[in-house]
């Protein structure tokens, strides 16, 4: 794609498309009609700049509308928000939903990852591809996780035009893949939300309770079954009430950092900057992680109640939803969602008439694992490309727009509904004294009933998978995802919490078990994890750029040697991580080497 000299015009389509999102333009500096317009004058310059933000939901009308973007297309979305096309084009290839060469209108997404690896992707793409042959108009591309693990193996369809329509198969077969991929309005419906939540309908259940009673697309269901109430109470605490009763709490974040929700709240709060604003990160694409999406598909007005009373307390009046590009039915719920309370007045100028002023923006992620780091969130948001900011400042201070920001994940805010219907007090007495409340874990792999798990924190690993009926002959278990690390089938007894699992040297991350009996072969497993790794660095530093592809490379060699050679292999790997863990900016490089490094220490991987 020649940037400089390129004269490639959008088609009547992509001007559509990018005109849908923006308006029509006004002058012929945006690309209007040369006849209607003056070229000697540049109106609204300013003003397009300070819309850099909309790139990313720009970009995403082209490719949503055509199925790729083209240079023409590419460079009349920079004319009409003034970003140099090279800019452009850098975010426009960041992501990796996301094309900027020709490509079939409809593209099949068939995961690759570790459970629907363990659950026979591979055997399914080479069955997609042999049954659709050449020609076909589908374009099958290998996925990382998309976030379905409880029905692995998965397959996403996405069909371009107007509208775009998605069509998801899991468990996929050939036969349904290829039907989602060809006619994605005659697929079958996708389950229930409930069918992901064993414990659906228990009594026992706080975060989850809702899942599966409640009808996800009704208000009027929603608050018969107890919502709002968690806002109302909020408005009678006031801001600072609400955070003291957070603190209090004893609530922590619940993406893997476990950083005291209270404290952040309180710093964000503080800071006498304006506008400050709220950041929901619902861009959950830690391999074996779906919580987030069945509580945004199963009940969609909770996350919408909980950040309204977030954005209540930290002083925001716009909050932005973050939510992975590929959960298509959980955007469709959010959008209503959203739309009807808005239109109900719990959303909007005057909440619930109490003179406070909130909204809900929902932007989409085209897929980027690292976007999943709050700083990299808020780059692909202003219309950046989604690389990590060093901190300090921390992004109480300066995070989205350089304002101050509070930014959590999904099950973070859905647990403040409980703390303020029941007390601080009440909540607190759930779990253990330094793991507070509910905790919920996204169970996959060799078990025979996977889905998501909610359980007082303190509980084992074997009292988990037990109810999730863990299959005979367990070799071991991944907690935390990818970047978490392998327990041996003889450590069931870890304790659930933050504290317990570093105790026993591993960690809880974001929730995620998968177990793994003596069929899988690990080698492979290991190897898929550093390539997930080597995919998805953004490239921004360079342990992490160069140090994640070493590490796949090493895991290669020592697959195809023995001996003394896989030694030399092994001693590289650990001289390679130890570099990532300590100068990597952000997360993904310092955890990259986590599970392959525990998987030889604790499994003897390649003994």
């Amino acid at each position: 794609m020649d940037l400089h000299f390129g004269d490639s015009k959008p088609t009547d389509d992509e001007r559509a498309a990018v005109d849908a999102l923006l308006g029509p333009p006004e002058s012929s500096w945006e690309g209007a009609d040369r006849s209607d317009a003056d070229l000697r004058w540049a109106r609204g310059g300013r003003e397009a700049r300070d819309r850099r933000d909309l790139l990313l939901p720009g970009l995403h009308a082209i490719n949503d509308r055509i199925g790729w973007i083209s240079e023409g297309a590419l460079d009349y979305l920079c004319r009409r928000l003034t970003v140099p096309p090279a800019e452009a084009y850098g975010v426009a290839t960041f992501y990796a939903m996301f094309s900027v060469k020709p490509r079939p209108a409809t593209v099949l997404h068939v995961c690759t990852d570790l459970a629907c690896a363990a659950a026979g992707a591979g055997e399914l793409c080479a069955g997609i591809e042999a049954r659709l042959g050449l020609g076909s108009g589908v374009s099958v591309e290998r996925s990382p996780c998309l976030g379905l693990c409880e029905r692995a193996p998965a397959a996403l369809a996405i069909k371009a035009g107007d509208p775009v329509r998605t069509a998801v198969s899991a468990p996929a077969t050939v036969h349904d893949a290829v039907l989602a991929a060809s006619a994605p309005d005659s697929a079958p419906e996708e389950p229930a939300a409930a069918m992901a939540v064993p414990q659906a309908g228990s009594d026992d259940l706080a975060l989850l309770r809702r899942v599966g009673v409640v009808d996800p697309m009704s208000l009027d269901d929603y608050r018969a079954h107890g919502g709002y109430t968690a806002l109302r109470r909020a408005f009678e605490l006031g801001p600072a009430g609400v955070i003291r009763e957070v603190t209090d709490s004893g609530l922590v974040g619940r993406g893997g950092a476990a950083f005291p929700t209270g404290r952040k709240w309180q710093a964000t709060a503080s800071q006498p900057d304006h506008p400050h604003y709220l950041v929901c990160n619902a861009d959950e694409s830690e391999p074996g992680t779906f919580k987030d999406r069945v509580i945004m598909e199963g009940d969609p007005y909770a996350l919408v109640e909980a950040m309204t009373i977030a954005a209540y307390a930290t002083g925001a009046h716009k909050g932005y939803l973050y939510l992975r590009g590929e959960y298509p039915r959980a955007l469709h719920r959010l959008e209503h969602a959203i739309a009807q309370a808005r239109a109900r007045g719990f959303l909007g100028e005057d909440v619930l008439g109490q003179g406070y002023a909130f909204d809900i923006e929902i932007r989409r992620g085209a897929g980027a694992y690292i976007c999943g780091e709050e700083t990299a969130l808020f780059n692909s948001i202003e219309g950046y490309r989604g690389e990590p900011r060093s901190k300090p400042p921390f992004p109480v201070e300066k995070g989205l727009f350089g304002k101050p920001t509070v930014e959590n994940n999904v099950e973070t805010l859905v647990n403040v509904l409980p703390i303020l219907t029941m007390g601080a007090s009440a909540y607190a007495a759930i779990g253990t004294a330094k793991s507070t409340g509910p905790k919920l874990f996204c169970v996959s792999g060799s078990v025979a009933r996977p889905g998501i798990y909610e359980l007082p924190f303190g509980a084992t690993l074997g009292e988990l998978l037990e109810l999730a009926g863990v299959r005979d002959r367990l070799r071991a278990v991944l907690l935390g995802g990818a970047a978490g690390g392998f327990v041996r089938a003889d450590e069931l007894d870890i304790p659930l919490t933050f504290e317990g699992t570093r105790e026993a040297g591993t960690t809880l991350g974001s929730g995620v078990v998968m177990a793994f009996d003596d069929t899988v072969p690990l080698p492979r497993l290991l190897l898929r994890i550093a390539e997930f790794f080597r995919d998805e660095s953004c490239g921004q530093c360079v342990p992490c750029r160069v140090g994640t592809v070493r590490q796949e490379e090493a895991l290669h060699r020592i697959a195809e040697r023995t001996g003394a050679a896989a030694a030399d292999d092994i001693a590289l790997l650990r001289e390679v991580g130890r570099a990532m863990r300590d100068a990597s900016i952000c997360g993904l490089g310092q955890t990259a080497w986590n599970a392959v490094e525990s998987a030889i220490d604790r499994l003897g991987a390649y003994e």
